[in-house]
């Protein structure tokens, strides 16, 4: 058998938007049914004192899907990560994928299905605060299961925004509009994506509109987050990808457990996403481990075809 070695050429060409969610939604379900073994995250030390890093590894098996294996990235430059797949029958390496593109597209499809789990119904206007690589993904793929009715971007740098805005014209014929204040981006939306790796509150919970769907990407630990304590004592509910992942962040949480609901239970429907059209929803973006294997293998799949 011939091991498929992929790279961001062929992320960019293979996997679409719903094949990416698709293939998360079904992970995600997969973890509640208890067919999906995902442990925690293992880390090795690269040493080099303060200008150190780690070397990480995610692993997981998709009983359902027949498939297993791992990722590893590093903290230390933070360009690339791999991901192999393994198929389950065989013990045979199926592919090795590798490169910057991966990762945000499956951090973007499952935000994509905590919007549509959660969202009000119906077309979204949408808040972007950040305009980087998973600010771009989580739009990609939004709009595989939502309209977007319009969106705002906004960004440290006002360029950045702008470059944003019109590169979403030309590819995902979403028109955005590049604001100059947080506030301006996440007002009166249905849906705010916050997508920073800002160690402070970049916005105020009482800028969110009643009904607001929030994503938060970014540092989500007490003493170190980019939405403020008031976003999780608003929030009507608020969601996870992984309980045991969500219990393992570093730092005093912001979202304590007793506050956690898994996706994988409200998309099983054994759990409810809001009681109310007028309550905040917030989406705490941990990563479940194995949903990169299961995006992975999906490409897989679609390169095969």
């Amino acid at each position: 058998m011939t091991v498929l070695l992929l790279d961001d050429d062929d992320v960019r060409a293979h996997l679409d938007a719903p094949t990416a969610v698709r293939a998360v939604r079904e992970a995600l379900l997969a973890a509640h049914r208890g067919t999906l073994t995902g442990p925690r995250r293992v880390q090795a030390d690269l040493g080099g004192g303060a200008e150190g890093g780690r070397l990480v590894f995610t692993a997981g098996h998709l009983r359902d899907r027949g498939v297993f294996g791992f990722r590893a990235y590093d903290t230390l430059v933070g360009a690339e990560q791999l991901v192999a797949v393994w198929g389950a029958g065989d013990g045979r390496l199926r592919a090795v994928v590798h490169g910057s593109e991966l990762g945000p597209r499956r951090t973007g499809a499952i935000g994509a299905v905590a919007v549509d789990a959660a969202a009000r119904p119906g077309p979204v206007r949408v808040g972007l605060v950040g305009a980087g690589p998973q600010a771009w993904t989580q739009l990609w793929a939004l709009r595989a299961v939502r309209e977007v009715a319009d969106a705002a971007v906004v960004a440290r740098r006002p360029g950045r925004a702008a470059a944003f805005a019109r590169r979403a014209a030309a590819e995902l014929g979403v028109a955005v509009r590049a604001v100059a204040a947080v506030e301006d981006a996440v007002r009166d939306r249905d849906v705010v994506i916050v997508a920073t790796g800002s160690p402070v509150p970049v916005l105020e919970a009482d800028w969110l509109a009643p009904g607001t769907h929030l994503s938060t990407l970014g540092p989500k630990s007490a003493d170190r987050c980019e939405v403020p304590p008031a976003v999780a004592e608003r929030a009507g509910t608020v969601l996870t990808d992984s309980l045991p992942q969500s219990a393992g962040l570093p730092g005093p949480p912001l979202f304590p457990a007793g506050r956690l609901t898994d996706l994988g239970a409200v998309l099983a429907g054994a759990a409810a996403a809001r009681s109310h059209p007028d309550d905040l929803t917030v989406f705490s973006s941990v990563g479940l481990a194995g949903t990169e294997v299961a995006v992975a293998a999906a490409l897989c799949d679609a390169v095969a075809r």
